[in-house]
């Protein structure tokens, strides 16, 4: 090979190593923050938050549920806001409009929903996840429609069916169980902290190995699930992310 063509040999070598170095850079910021996990096989991505880094967004200013990771993305860009992760909330009816219990900023949107029905969220004992700055809790819906208070959490949402309660994995789960799927939830640890955790795209699991992700795994006596097999999580969003469509979406910021 004469010097011309092996300089523009090194030359191109060394462009592609820079660009791939890049890549990983790019690659490594989008996770920060995420951990990856495998549990019996399954292998997802974990998110530990304090609670004050969290909101819940569903409408617009215009009234409208925003649906999806790019519209809210704008809407919160347009307010002085830049997410650091987005990734859906609970379960939600045709339109985008929440299953159940829905509070913004303090404010019920939606109320909770204690009714009969079928499907997931229906699955009793389902339960409401609440936050302030201060930390979060889950309880199941009854309990919490039961209770007589003087002012709403600053954050709430209603998805069932719960996947564990003081440490107590739901009845209706079986261990062997072969109804798998990709699948996303919430917990909270003994710190008070949100712990969320979703499927690799790829992986597929069932409740009773979810629950016991959270409960023995990630260190949540108490988590939710919060939707199957069209849940994402997206870190660092860019300008025109792509999504599915959704009802509520949960915000870190």
């Amino acid at each position: 090979m004469k010097g011309g063509a092996r300089n523009w040999v090194t030359m191109w070598a060394g462009v592609l190593l820079l660009w791939f170095g890049l890549a990983l850079m790019g690659s490594g910021a989008e996770e920060a923050g995420v951990e990856r996990v495998e549990f019996e096989g399954v292998k997802l991505r974990v998110v530990r938050v304090e609670a004050k880094q969290v909101s819940l967004v569903w409408q617009g200013k215009e009234g409208g549920p925003l649906r999806t990771f790019g519209a809210v993305r704008k809407a919160l860009v347009a307010e002085g806001r830049m997410p650091k992760l987005l990734m859906n909330a609970g379960i939600f009816e045709p339109g985008g409009i929440p299953s159940g219990l829905h509070v913004e900023k303090g404010k019920e949107l939606r109320p909770v929903n204690v009714q009969k029905g079928e499907g997931n969220f229906f699955l009793e004992p389902n339960g409401v996840l609440e936050w302030t700055a201060k930390g979060a809790r889950i309880s199941e819906s009854k309990a919490w429609a039961a209770v007589k208070r003087e002012a709403l959490p600053e954050f709430a949402l209603q998805s069932g069916p719960l996947l564990v309660l003081g440490g107590r994995i739901h009845p209706a789960f079986n261990a062997g169980s072969p109804n798998v799927k990709h699948r996303n939830g919430v917990g909270v640890d003994a710190e008070g902290r949100l712990v969320f955790a979703i499927t690799n795209s790829n992986q597929v699991i069932n409740f009773h190995t979810f629950a016991r992700l959270f409960r023995d795994e990630l260190g949540c006596q108490d988590a939710l699930f919060l939707d199957g097999d069209i849940s994402q999580m997206v870190g660092e969003p860019e300008e025109g992310v792509e999504s599915n469509w959704f009802g509520a979406v949960l915000v870190v910021e």
